[in-house]
């Protein structure tokens, strides 16, 4: 651990054109005194699920300043693949995740910060600020903004939520329903804000910083409404002034058995296939080899249940309900002989000790957390895959893929990128049978490496979910359900097998065995990678420096 906190950092006489800055903004001279705590937040008025990030940095300050801190607040991007409004706008998210870690990495180091309280919410702000915390082993705590309330009941699910009007623009290019009721429910699929109500990106990552243990035990699925939330923003500047005082760092509380804890969590709960690519970035900035974790994540697929179910999974249940039903301390409390239970966290406690004193206000569901005795499925959430379209690995989420196809045999029909398959689809000219195959979305082909929601949100609404499958080397939404690879390494733009499939090749998806595989002969591929050639996307900006520098899916997609 760091050396315990002393005096404040602006008290020396080096310091003094900085104290004198400092007061032209109103600070005065026993602020100097104590610990100056950073807190990042991520508030805009574009994405819901950071609305409300202001008002929790403001009960932060109060925190801070009623446990001896001196709080001082600065801000960070935001980009939700959600409100991307075009596909050029969807290239910038996981982008933004090292622009997010690179701001709050310049801003700690720069002004000399003795804590950091990160208070995110939505897409990649959660990973970088995480990413950041590992990188400057400061006392650091994570602040989630909560999740969003649920909309009326649409289709077959109990309530609607922040993808509803995909799966209805679907239903509406089938002829299932009218374009006026589509443009109702989406006036009332996302009544509040939050993060989306799904088991998605933004709350799985929520949940794994918690299981990470740099969260407050119980905070991570409170709903951005409820007054719990303000209450944990409050007991969240009090403990990082207690973090400062006595050393205790991001990298005290993030080791190697922290990592494996918050993966274990990962595919207990079915979370987004996207915190593959975000842990192995976190576990990059903590010195852990992507090749470790990606073992880890294998090993853990094979060996911890599902014993969460929250939708897409489930039709009924949202992050509320999950929430109501104990959310990460009750899935600790039913994966304790899994866990390392010793793990630090930002308490100063480990998480058995935590545990012994956290109570559920509300009651317990069985139907939302099970128990390893009952799980919904063997399967964990999460499986990497294996075979010859992924030499290098591929991800599927068997959570979110329903029993009967599982096991999917189809012939593929093949796009360059997510515009060209979303109109393929808008004019019905996908099949059941078909494998959508979407390439040169990569980290490096698209570049940026976006999600994949809306095509697979119109297959659903077309009730095609069920008898058709998407691969890709492009990424998902933690919403999404069907049949569905992604992140398959190497990417096309790379070579990669995924750039030799051709229209009407058949390919076998089996997620129970774990593998992915193309059914053409050696010599007609080794024929098809002599005949290919491939011409790296015109961009400009920051975006022409991630293409050059951005590693594969399976590195994380990290920034060497």
């Amino acid at each position: 651990m760091q050396k315990k906190f002393d005096k404040g950092t602006f008290t020396s006489d080096e310091m003094l054109s900085c104290r004198a800055l400092y007061k032209a903004n109103g600070f005065s001279d026993d602020d100097f005194e104590r610990p100056v705590i950073g807190i990042c937040d991520s508030f805009t008025d574009i994405v819901p699920g950071h609305k409300k990030l202001r008002e929790l940095s403001e009960q932060v300050k109060y925190g801070v300043y009623r446990a001896g801190g001196t709080p001082v607040e600065f801000g960070c991007i935001a980009v939700c693949d959600g409100v991307c409004t075009t596909h050029e706008g969807s290239l910038y998210s996981l982008p933004s995740r090292e622009i997010v870690a690179d701001g709050i990495e310049i801003m700690a180091r720069a002004h000399k910060l003795d804590g950091l309280v990160l208070v995110g919410s939505c897409d990649k702000t959660v990973p970088g600020m995480l990413m950041a915390a590992a990188r400057l082993d400061i006392p650091c705590i994570f602040l989630a903004g909560g999740c969003m309330l649920g909309g009326p009941a649409f289709g077959k699910k109990r309530r609607s939520d922040s993808t509803s009007s995909e799966e209805a623009l679907g239903m509406y290019q089938a002829g299932k329903l009218s374009h006026q009721q589509v443009l109702d429910l989406m006036e009332i699929s996302c009544p509040t804000i939050g993060s989306c109500q799904h088991m998605a990106t933004a709350n799985s990552m929520c949940c794994m910083a918690e299981a990470l243990g740099m969260s407050l035990p119980g905070s991570a699925a409170i709903p951005a409404v409820y007054n719990e939330r303000v209450r944990a923003a409050l007991r969240t500047g009090e403990t990082i002034v207690e973090m400062v005082r006595n050393g205790l760092t991001a990298r005290d509380i993030m080791t190697e058995e922290a990592v494996k804890n918050s993966i274990k969590v990962l595919m207990a709960t079915g979370g987004s296939t996207n915190c593959v690519i975000h842990i192995i970035a976190i576990a990059h900035e903590l010195g852990i080899p992507a090749e470790k974790v990606m073992g880890w994540l294998e090993e853990y697929g094979t060996t911890i249940p599902l014993i969460a179910k929250i939708c897409p999974a489930s039709d009924i249940y949202q992050a509320e309900d999950f929430y109501m039903a104990g959310g990460i301390p009750q899935v600790q409390k039913q994966l304790a002989s899994k866990l390392d239970m010793d793990c630090m966290t930002v308490t100063g406690k480990t998480i058995a000790e935590n545990l012994k004193v956290w109570r559920n206000l509300y009651a317990e569901n069985e139907e939302v957390i099970s128990s390893l005795d009952k799980p919904f499925s063997q399967l964990a959430g999460l499986a990497i895959m294996h075979g010859n379209l992924c030499p290098n690995t591929a991800v599927a989420k068997p959570a979110a893929i329903a029993q009967e196809v599982r096991h999917f045999e189809g012939t593929a029909i093949c796009f360059s990128g997510e515009d060209e398959a979303n109109a393929a689809i808008a004019k019905q000219l996908v099949k059941p049978g078909h494998v959508v195959v979407v390439r040169y979305a990569g980290p490096k082909g698209a570049p940026g490496m976006p999600e994949m929601f809306k095509p697979m949100k119109l297959l659903y609404g077309q009730g095609l979910a069920k008898c058709t499958a998407l691969i890709t080397d492009g990424r998902f939404s933690g919403t999404n359900n069907g049949c569905f690879v992604g992140h398959i390494s190497p990417e096309a733009a790379a070579g990669g097998p995924i750039a030799l499939v051709e229209d009407g090749d058949k390919i076998i998806i089996d997620v129970e065995k774990r593998t992915l595989e193309l059914l053409v002969d050696e010599k007609e591929l080794a024929r098809r990678a002599a005949a290919f050639k491939y011409e790296a996307p015109a961009v400009t900006g920051y975006m022409k420096r991630y293409l050059r520098d951005a590693q594969s899916a399976d590195k994380g997609g990290v920034l060497l």
